[in-house]
């Protein structure tokens, strides 16, 4: 089944043949690899003892969707794919064209460890989505992040990332009681949740995924494990399993793991900081030895690129009506538009733990959370990036002093602006914003702009606790 490359990513000025014939070469190349990978998954599953193959999809709001395959079908799934019903998935088909096919990536196969191996072991891959002519299905979130790494290659880049998703652990899914009362980068006993990280460690790298640090976090009950950077898709595949193997391992300890943003008032949200370089080859793009802060004019255009366009995608970073709850002031949560090297207040901070080496030099993004879609939310920051390098945008000086100390007046006179506060707020701009249609594509754009919507009208109308309290009494 061959994917067609779409002509929107093609960037002005460029030598559309020859890019074309590169292409063709690029896609023969691809074509080889991936018999060669469906021919090392056949070998594999028979070596293991697989019965059953989860095909994993997402859809547009990331929740990860599944069915599963019998051996049997394998050979045939990895050729032509498997049809489902896409009418029920949440910005998929409408009934009337509800079928499509799920094609596997090879190269994501990968035994599930919690499940039993001893007679029936269990596989899972993930999969690009198609209408049943072979057409490519634009509402795939991982068809989008394609789209736009696609768009990052034609000029001579590999988009790398390096997330780092907090989470807490609570007694249930009912309740926000806590399982610790530690604070960052504690170790004291009972070490429950620290088991806890230890075995969701094992089987991320059982499944190949590597993993860098772990920790607790500020919060009481949060914690943290920093995935080891490397390209964007890879990367969105990991936070999806991720998520999933973090719950798993809390549920089968009987107790509950969320990535809800801000679960509890009065301590820190769940953020995603997300650190990001642009390669050419092996050579980071980012990194200047001779340029204070070692930050290349690519890093300046890429870091004005992500402050400029932030407001905007945001929608798309923190995607849930709770997410503007961790994006208050105060609780380390950036909702200032600023940058500096150190300071962790500010929206994008250059971290500096190895200064002046090459392969370290990265951006960090502060204001993701956890619980949006790692499709989109690359495939917008990449955008963004792309965007103030193309257009040569011009980067301010770093914030040297803290912003959250500085009064209403003095960030105004330096011009410093502000993310959306709300939901409501944030689906406004990007609605307006020419830079995330692009990015997302028009199915994508409009259908997470009206669930969006949606979700804002629902929420609005409901009666909460805090009115309850504040004004029952009294009114």
């Amino acid at each position: 089944m061959k994917k067609k490359l779409a002509s929107s990513i093609l960037l002005p000025g460029e030598d559309q043949e020859s890019f074309r014939l590169l292409i063709n070469l690029g896609e023969a190349i691809v074509s080889e690899e991936r018999k060669e990978a469906k021919e090392y998954v056949l070998k594999k599953a028979k070596e293991q003892g697989v019965k059953f193959i989860r095909l994993w999809f997402t859809d547009i709001l990331g929740f990860l969707k599944s069915f599963a395959i019998t051996t049997e079908e394998l050979e045939r799934a990895l050729e032509e794919g498997m049809g489902f019903d896409g009418s029920s998935i949440q910005g998929f088909a409408r009934i009337d064209e509800s079928d499509m096919v799920a094609l596997p990536d090879p190269n994501t196969f990968q035994l599930v460890p919690w499940r039993p191996r001893e007679y029936h072991a269990v596989a899972r891959m993930f999969c690009d989505i198609f209408w049943p002519g072979g057409q490519v299905f634009e509402g795939d979130p991982r068809y989008v992040l394609k789209k736009n790494l696609k768009r990052a290659a034609a000029v001579g880049y590999t988009f790398y990332v390096g997330p780092e998703l907090e989470y807490f652990y609570f007694q249930n899914s009912g309740t926000t009681q806590f399982l610790d009362h530690d604070g960052y980068f504690d170790l004291a006993p009972p070490e429950i949740a620290t088991d806890l990280r230890r075995e969701t460690i094992l089987i991320l790298e059982e499944m190949g995924i590597g993993v860098e640090y772990s920790h607790h976090e500020v919060a009481p009950s949060q914690h943290e494990i920093d995935l080891r950077y490397t390209d964007a898709l890879t990367m969105a595949d990991n936070v999806m399993t991720y998520r999933l193997v973090v719950k798993q391992v809390a549920q089968m300890h009987g107790v509950y793991a969320t990535f809800m943003p801000k679960p509890v008032f009065g301590v820190n949200g769940s953020g995603m900081h997300t650190h990001m370089s642009l390669f050419k080859g092996d050579k980071n793009a980012f990194f200047d030895k001779d340029a204070p802060h070692h930050l290349s004019k690519v890093a300046k255009g890429f870091l004005a690129g992500l402050l400029k366009h932030a407001p905007e995608i945001t929608s798309v970073t923190n995607q849930w009506v709770n997410s503007y709850k961790r994006l208050v002031p105060g609780y380390e949560a950036p909702v200032y538009l600023t940058w500096a090297r150190r300071n962790r207040a500010d929206l994008i901070r250059i971290p500096e733990y190895q200064p002046g080496r090459e392969k370290a030099t990265r951006v960090e993004l502060r204001s993701p959370d956890p619980a949006c879609n790692p499709y989109l939310a690359f495939s917008v920051m990449l955008a963004a990036g792309l965007e103030g390098i193309e257009k040569g945008y011009e980067l301010p000086p770093p914030s040297e002093q803290n912003v959250y100390e500085m009064s209403p007046e003095e960030r105004k006179e330096r011009g410093i602006g502000t993310l959306p506060g709300s939901l409501y707020e944030a689906i406004k701009l990007t609605e307006k914003s020419e830079l995330v249609r692009r990015a997302l594509g028009d199915h994508v754009f409009f259908t997470f702009i009206q669930n969006k919507k949606m979700e804002w009208d629902r929420y609005r109308a409901q009666v909460t606790d805090y009115e309850l309290k504040q004004y029952l009494p009294i009114l």
